[in-house]
């Protein structure tokens, strides 16, 4: 009786081979991910921002380009939020991130949209 013990070196060649073509598959999707990940969080951060806005400008009857000004708001780790304009009539945002090159806009009532073509309340990522 012939007793087989391990796997062949063929065997073995095949399976590393199907693991390096699965890693090729899913090592770019999975950068996808990561960069979809860092566009929500800059998405998330200016809807936040935007009721934080709304309910300085309750208290106040203006808005504020100071992110210390308005109560308890703060932006993700890694998130960078600038207003860019604020006026008591409207205001400008803008999210960046150091994990992406893309960023995220956002503008409120009558202030000069970051980019052109914008409309108000919808978030523009680029």
């Amino acid at each position: 009786m012939l007793s087989r013990r391990g796997f062949t070196l063929i065997e073995l060649l095949i399976v590393v081979v199907i693991i390096g073509i699965l890693a090729a598959i899913a090592i770019p999707k999975f950068a996808n991910t990561k960069e979809k990940a860092y566009i929500g969080a800059m998405k998330s951060d200016l809807r936040n921002l935007a009721t934080a806005e709304e309910a300085f400008f309750y208290d106040s009857t203006n808005y504020t380009s100071t992110l210390a000004q308005m109560n308890n708001f703060s932006a993700s780790t890694g998130v960078t939020l600038v207003v860019n304009e604020a006026t008591p009539a409207g205001w400008a945002a803008t999210a960046s991130s150091a994990s992406t090159t893309h960023k995220c806009y956002l503008f409120s009532g009558t202030a000069t949209p970051p980019v052109s073509g914008m409309i108000e309340g919808r978030i523009l990522c680029q």
